[in-house]
């Protein structure tokens, strides 16, 4: 894990905090605790599904290629 993965997850986390803040003022510290982790969580997922993405185009485009070759 490199250190832009961790500012990244980071980011997120206090993004989430910042948003539960505007939601709710008073908001605990559970709740905040709770944006934090989901803001975590959420960074790290929409990263791995964004790779999986460009895999699958990449796959796409080399399916393409190949047919390309063989026309």
């Amino acid at each position: 894990m490199g250190i832009l993965d961790i500012v990244e997850e980071a980011a997120g986390a206090y993004a989430a905090v910042k948003g539960v803040e505007k939601l709710d003022p008073d908001a605990g510290l559970l709740e905040k605790g709770m944006a934090a982790f989901a803001g975590f969580k959420g960074t790290e997922l929409l990263k791995e599904k964004l790779a999986e993405h460009e895999e699958q185009a990449d796959a796409a485009d080399q399916q393409g290629d190949a047919q390309t070759e063989n026309a």
